[in-house]
């Protein structure tokens, strides 16, 4: 059984005493590739200085809407030169709307729409941040995708949405990705939304280190190993097996990202 973990931060700190050891544990759970998220481009070194260490692990160069007031006249450019200089670079992001922790609402909406520009300039997916912003996330998507069509692509991280808002962005294209809330006893609205959620536009994640999933919830880091956890709890909520669940998601991020096994 394959597995890929859509969302991850291994950069962090926290993973540096050990990342040979968390390693071996997602190999153990059947983990073959990961995506590494971006919150700002500063990150790049990084990231793919692990990258270079770890081959299944695929990445995306962007800025967090937390971090949009670091946006400047060469964000942009950095970003593009920085997607374009490695090929392990499948995505932009993470980027996109929180109106929960930030009142920046049209200066974050305004970085968005020059990282969407970007994307589709480079023929990139985005990995889209929306918490407590999802009716202005689809506004924003509608006019990018009735300017660039398909070329507009990618994917609701760690989504926490209802099932009408999910049904937003998937008829936008996008994907949808569950994290570890779905597996938490009291995310019904989640688990509603991970019950209708199409087969074809479903992929997992762990958002390491943080949200670590039932049974793992009490412990302070998350990792890619956990995200088997997802892929179980996903299973029992839409009545299939786990190895479905795994080749469909599997399959899913292969497409949308461009990873080959």
């Amino acid at each position: 059984m394959q597995l890929i973990d859509s969302h991850v931060h291994i950069n962090f700190d926290i993973f540096q005493p050990d990342l040979a050891a968390v390693r071996a544990r997602w190999q153990e759970a059947g983990v073959v590739k990961l995506v590494h998220s971006c919150v700002h481009p500063q990150e790049f070194a990084s990231i793919s200085q692990i990258a270079e260490q770890f081959p299944e692990l695929s990445f995306a160069v962007g800025l967090h809407p937390l971090e949009a007031d670091k946006w400047n006249d060469q964000t942009s450019t950095l970003i593009k030169s920085l997607a374009s200089s490695h090929s392990q670079v499948v995505a932009i992001g993470e980027m996109g709307l929180d109106f929960y922790k930030a009142d920046n609402y049209e200066y974050q909406q305004e970085v968005f729409r020059l990282q969407l520009d970007l994307a589709c300039e480079l023929n990139l997916p985005v990995i889209i941040h929306c918490r407590d912003a999802a009716p202005a996330v689809r506004d924003i998507l509608q006019k990018w995708r009735n300017l660039y069509g398909e070329r507009l692509r990618g994917v609701m991280h760690c989504w926490t949405g209802t099932p009408e808002e999910t049904q937003w962005f998937l008829n936008l294209g996008f994907y949808i990705s569950f994290s570890g809330i779905v597996t938490f006893k009291n995310a019904q609205t989640i688990q509603a939304t991970a019950a209708m959620v199409n087969s074809d536009r479903l992929l997992i994640e762990t958002d390491c280190p943080f949200l670590s999933p039932v049974p793992k919830r009490g412990e302070k880091r998350n990792e890619p190993a956990y995200v088997r956890h997802v892929a179980e709890a996903l299973a029992k909520i839409r009545g299939e097996t786990i190895e479905e669940i795994a080749q469909k998601t599997t399959h899913n991020a292969c497409k949308l990202f461009g990873l080959a096994l």
